[in-house]
């Protein structure tokens, strides 16, 4: 217990440890009906695609077990440290991460280069969500579309090639008399030639492919519908978007390990193949780190915005550290349940494990689903795979769309506010319209080319302008007294530690993946197909459209201050006056 004044309000005394009221502490902006739809809906956002189809790709190609070193310790170094940050920087002054930017005005366009990066993720996420949507319903046949070569394959499809060294590109038949031809699996050709319909590059658009349009609207539809009422109807919503899809991990793992060659995937994931060896090579740890933060969605802004709407003595610092491991674990999680089904296929196909693995859109819709058909009742998993990807998706699609919805809402309360139903909608409808370019037949490079320019190194640049902002222009001293009116006072051990990883470790390693990230850069592709020079320009187009805003608004900001340069700049470097608690009686004395 502890107790704190305030000159506009009565004293108030409040558990640090207590739960979020079910009332609504703020009730013009709004606060989460209970602790455990907050709780919930943090765990949904940060739980991505990237616990899915990505972590356990890296983890097998670094090392497997011994892996977990250095992501557990990038976690404790950068991970729980810049959640934590977001976190209370968003529930300390109620608001998104534009107005967040009351702190330090002259980084103000930081809050809008995340509104960018936002849009751009959205129209990323609602594709994938389409995507998943197809397949799922794909999947209510028997047997699965892709588990043969139907009357969609070309003469190149080979259900189960007989040559050595088979891979879904091509192969090369051991026998000097024989020539080499290209071989694609039945699943790689479904995903191709049905799903995708893909056209030869990014420069043969072609029509939108229908049935990928339908399900775009249709997860357009379902977003728009959990965020009509903002986070009282999604806050309902996360129930079972947030816990379902561990269910579903769960039963797939339970089914995976009683499949012949399981024990092969697992040991090739995180078992007794672990290299020790590796953790002496700079790219694992870089590898961990990296993952680390695209995996916890930092500088999303997704994190402030759902902490803006917690009460102001929710002890968001245990949250933090709750939500982190359980992001690490479920990665983990997912992996076994992955590699056991990979084992498996490998046995199948006769071929070592690594040659089956593979990450992002091969494994969530080339490998995976091959392998599923290859189990008995594989509509059954199949459904239960893509329901899983599907919910995934949409959990972090609420969080993307209520970041741009909680920012104008936030920049013209008086006006949007009492229109955040319509706001909610008119924004589903733009996102569904960008998207369509990403549904045309040649749709995956367009996803591709967001993917590499957008979820990349751009994150990483935001993260560090937010502790540059907050921890050397605001001040460390300052941000720490604010968490402590939260939270209650800590003692100076306590902060040490959080000191050292914002002031020191934290911006160092994100400089170091930056400099590495840059110096290593390759342009993107989309397997063996490379993009044009003007595809290329387009996705650094991306770039600069969020991190313009960054020098345009300080440059503008500067203009229109008054007085000399110096006294400019001074002055946009310190709090504003709206930087303050968003109730009068939360602000006492410092804020009075």
């Amino acid at each position: 217990m502890w107790k704190y004044g305030s000159n506009k309000g009565p004293a108030i005394i409040a558990d640090q440890d207590s739960p979020v009221d079910d009332g609504d502490e703020n009730p013009e902006r709004g606060n989460w009906t209970n602790k455990t739809e907050y709780f919930l809906s943090m765990i949904g956002f940060a739980v991505g695609l990237g616990n899915i189809w990505r972590f356990p790709y890296v983890a097998f190609k670094n090392g497997g077990g011994a892996f977990l070193i250095p992501y557990f310790v990038m976690l404790f170094l950068c991970g729980i440290p810049l959640f934590f940050l977001e976190n209370a920087i968003g529930q300390f002054c109620s608001q998104g991460p534009v107005n967040m930017w009351r702190a330090v005005p002259i980084m103000k366009g930081v809050g809008f280069a995340i509104v960018g990066v936002n849009t751009l993720l959205s129209i990323y996420y609602n594709v994938i969500i389409a995507y998943s949507l197809f397949y799922m319903f794909a999947s209510f046949q028997s047997p699965l579309p892709w588990s043969k070569c139907y009357s969609w394959a070309d003469s190149h499809c080979s259900e189960r090639p007989k040559v050595a060294n088979w891979t879904q590109e091509n192969s090369t038949c051991p026998s000097s008399n024989m020539i080499t031809v290209p071989v694609q699996s039945p699943s790689e050709q479904y995903w191709d030639r049905v799903a995708l319909q893909r056209s030869s590059g990014l420069e043969e658009t072609g029509p939108v492919v229908w049935h990928l349009a339908l399900c775009l609207l249709l997860s357009s539809m379902i977003v728009a519908a959990a965020l009509i009422r903002g986070i009282k109807s999604s806050g309902k919503v996360v129930y079972f978007t947030a816990t379902f899809p561990y269910v579903v991990i769960l039963i797939l793992l339970i089914r995976g390990v009683t499949l012949e060659g399981a024990k092969e995937g697992i040991e090739f994931y995180i078992g007794s193949k672990s290299n020790l060896a590796k953790l002496t090579e700079g790219q694992v740890w870089k590898d961990a780190a990296t993952q680390t933060f695209f995996s916890l969605s930092i500088a999303w802004g997704g994190v402030v915005t759902l902490a803006s709407y917690s009460n102001f003595h929710n002890n968001m610092f245990l949250d933090s550290v709750a939500i982190t491991l359980i992001n690490h674990g479920t990665s983990v999680f997912a992996g076994f349940a992955i590699f056991s089904i990979l084992g498996h296929m490998a046995h199948i196909y006769g071929k070592p494990v690594q040659e089956v693995v593979t990450e992002g859109f091969g494994l969530a819709f080339i490998a995976y689903p091959a392998a599923l058909a290859k189990l008995p009742i594989s509509p059954l998993w199949s459904i239960l795979f893509f329901l899983m990807l599907f919910i995934v998706g949409l959990d972090t699609q609420f969080t993307i769309l209520e970041v741009i919805v909680t920012c104008m809402t936030d920049a013209y309360p008086e006006v949007l506010k009492p229109k955040r139903a319509f706001l909610t909608i008119a924004s589903s409808a733009i996102i569904f319209l960008l998207g369509l370019p990403c549904v045309t037949r040649a749709g995956i490079y367009w996803v591709t080319l967001i993917d590499q320019f957008t979820t990349s190194w751009m994150l990483l640049i935001l993260a560090l302008m937010e502790i540059i902002g907050f921890c050397y222009i605001y001040g460390g001293n300052c941000l720490i007294k604010d968490i402590e009116m939260m939270i209650g006072k800590k003692t100076f051990t306590f902060w040490l530690w959080w000191r050292v990883c914002w002031f020191f470790i934290s911006p160092c390693i994100i400089v170091a993946i930056l400099l590495w990230s840059l110096s290593t850069f390759v342009p993107p592709s989309y397997g063996i197909v490379q993009f044009p020079a003007w595809g290329l320009a387009m996705g650094w187009c991306m770039v600069a459209f969020v991190l313009l805003w960054i020098p345009v608004v300080a440059v503008y900001k500067l203009m229109k201050a008054e007085g000399n340069p110096w006294k400019r700049l001074k002055s946009l470097c310190s709090p504003s006056e709206k930087w303050h608690p968003y109730l009068d009686i939360h602000r006492g004395e410092r804020y009075s």
